[in-house]
Order: structure tokens, then C-alpha cells, then sequence
């Protein structure tokens, strides 16, 4: 096909400052390879950067992202034009202490977002077209997508990754009760995989028609987060408390509930990010005597890329379920906001280029 030589893509210029203009599509070096853009997963981290004025513009963000790939360098080797991928934007240098210790994320060469799509490179899925350099491409940050597999399902194998990776970290096992705080698309897939690997969950949220959906997609229990008797209703549900809670969501009351509601010996384990100046008091004698383990899991894991990759593409879990909206990258602003301020029906939003 002709690649053209201008394209549009969502430029972020500054809090409030989001245009959608034309640039220079990305030239390639030897070893690197140019994706259409298909489908682009909006994701919470997109809407902090997006929204706190965390980094310097320009940039092009987006890094859930499927598509295909219409160009490849002269040196690219078991890739050409035609080929449907998902693009990894972290990928390890595999040889520093972290990665020697599988701490894949703490890698500084994982750390350095380097697909874009112009301007400082940060993920560039929010773009038509996206260039991804040789050391993902050499070192397995482009995945096949299969034929039966669509785009837009194939744009949940890098937040699947992030979700796996967590319950991984927890060691949650068959049987085990698992309480997940949130029902939005995290907590929804968090409840997936628990179900998938054997566990009973419960998941908590403050909408009604949220706590529904969890039920709807497989949960065990739902419950009003804000019950003032929560921590009886899960205490009567698994007896002794949840063997180990999944934080969905950044919230100090969320915390002490996960608390309450935990087993001794059990394991709370944080995933959402909490917004800098956050201090949650803790009186560390209940750590001490119920032997509770406190965890924390950032972003997605190579060890378990390509069993994210098998859950999403031989439907293990059902993705496609979570996707509640689409918009044309020219309405990226209106996505945001949309995420930000959500209906009832609102999950999983993602961005069609």
C-alpha cells in the first residue's frame, strides 16, 4: 500500500491543550517498522499525563495499541507489510540487575518509552500511524495477532499483562477468596483472570449498575463500597476474611476496608496508582500480628507477555466484554472526559485512528 507522507494524530501540548493536527509521518531507520494504527486502548495513565502537567510537551500518547504493519526497515528480519500486530511499548534490556532479578519494570531501557509517533517519543498510539524501534522489534515487542482475533480485542494484551503480572505477584491460588475494590475495566479484568485461575471474588464498587456488570462478567459477589457494614457482609460471605485484596482503585477508605476485610496472614496488594501527596496512617502492629503482606505491582510484566497474549487471543477471558464506547481520534478530548465523568455504562473506552 502508499503510506502517505502526512498524518493526524491527538498532540499534547499542555494541561487542557490537546489538538488534533497533521505531522510528518515517522521515517524508519534499518531496523525498525511503521504500524497503522487500528484501535488504541484508552488508559488511566494516558488520562493522568493527559490531565497533570507530569511531562513536557509535545508528545503523542497511547500504548494500548494494535495494527498493522505497513513498512519495515531493509534490516527487519520475520516481519513485513500485511502482518496484524500489538505493539509493546516497554520492553527490557534483559541483562541489568532488575532484569537479572525478573524486576522487568524497574528497568531503566523498560522504563524509556520509545514508539512514537512524532515529537518526544511516549507510546504514539493516539496517532494513524506509529513507528516502533528495533530493540522491540528484536527482542519480542511485536506480538501476530491471529486471524480470528479482532483489533480491538487484541488492544487488551498490554493491560492484561499489567493485570496478570499483579495476580502473579499475589500468588493467588484455586479456592482462594479474592476481594478486588473497583469495577471499572482494571477491576473487571482482575475479576476475569481470578476466575480463570480458580479463585471467588468480590468486587466492590460505588455504582450500582457497576456492581452489576462485575456480577454479569463473573464474580462471585458484589458490594456497595459504601456499605458501613461491608466488612460483615464479607466477613459472613468467606468466614475468616478475603485471602488477599486487589487495589483497583487509588483510595485511602478503600485501604482500610481491604484491611478490615483481609484474613490474617493474607496479602493486600496495591495496583492503582495514588496521587502523590497521599499519606495513609497506618499503626504497623496489625501488619506485625495478622501477618499481613502489603505488595505492590507497576505496570506489565515480560515473563507473562506471551501468557496475556494466549488468554486474550484464545478469548480465556472475554475482553471484548469490557468495551463500552469507541471514538475517532479527532474526539480524543471528548474520550477523557468521558472517562473521567462516566455513565452508567460506562467501562472500557477505546480509540479508533
Amino acid at each position: 500500500m502508499e503510506i502517505p507522507k502526512t498524518m493526524y494524530a491527538a498532540v499534547f501540548y499542555g494541561v487542557g491543550d490537546l489538538r488534533y493536527e497533521a505531522l510528518p509521518v515517522p521515517t524508519l531507520e534499518a531496523d525498525e517498522v511503521l504500524v497503522q494504527v487500528q484501535t488504541c486502548g484508552l488508559c488511566q495513565s494516558d488520562i493522568k499525563k493527559l490531565r497533570y502537567p507530569l511531562l513536557d510537551p509535545p508528545r503523542i500518547f497511547g500504548h494500548e495499541t494494535s495494527g498493522t504493519i505497513v513498512k519495515v526497515g531493509e534490516a527487519v528480519e520475520n516481519w513485513q507489510p500485511g502482518n496484524r500486530v500489538v505493539v509493546m511499548h516497554h520492553i527490557p534490556c534483559f541483562h541489568c540487575a532488575y532484569c537479572l532479578n525478573e524486576n522487568y519494570s524497574m528497568c531503566k531501557v523498560y522504563k524509556e518509552v520509545t514508539t512514537t509517533a512524532g515529537h518526544i517519543p511516549s507510546g504514539g498510539g493516539f496517532s494513524q500511524y506509529v513507528k516502533v524501534p528495533g530493540h522491540i522489534v528484536r527482542c519480542g515487542g511485536l506480538l501476530s495477532i491471529p486471524d480470528l482475533v479482532s483489533f480491538e480485542e487484541a488492544s487488551f494484551v498490554e493491560p492484561t499483562n499489567c493485570c496478570l503480572k499483579a495476580v502473579k505477584k499475589a500468588q493467588i491460588q484455586p479456592g482462594q477468596w479474592v476481594l478486588i475494590t473497583g469495577a471499572g475495566p482494571i477491576g473487571l479484568m482482575f475479576a476475569m483472570l481470578c476466575r480463570h485461575f480458580g479463585a471467588r471474588t468480590i468486587v466492590t464498587d460505588l455504582l450500582p449498575s457497576r456492581q452489576e456488570r462485575a456480577r454479569q462478567l463473573g464474580a462471585d459477589v458484589a458490594l456497595d463500597a459504601r456499605a458501613v457494614n461491608l466488612t460483615e457482609q464479607i466477613q459472613e460471605i468467606t468466614g475468616l476474611g478475603v485471602d488477599v485484596t486487589l487495589l483497583a482503585v487509588p483510595s485511602t477508605q478503600a485501604f482500610t476496608q481491604a484491611l478490615d476485610a483481609t484474613r490474617k496472614g493474607g496479602k493486600i496488594l496495591f495496583f492503582a496508582e495514588f496521587p502523590e501527596a497521599v499519606e495513609i496512617p497506618l499503626d504497623p502492629n496489625i501488619l506485625y500480628r495478622r501477618e499481613i503482606d502489603l505488595l505492590g505491582s507497576y505496570s506489565s510484566s515480560y515473563k507473562v507477555q506471551a501468557l496475556s497474549a494466549q488468554l486474550v487471543f484464545e478469548k480465556r477471558i472475554d475482553v471484548a466484554a469490557l468495551i463500552s464506547d469507541f471514538y475517532p481520534l479527532s474526539d480524543l478530548s471528548a474520550a477523557v472526559e468521558q472517562a473521567i465523568h462516566p455513565s452508567e455504562r460506562t467501562c472500557k473506552i477505546l480509540i479508533k485512528p
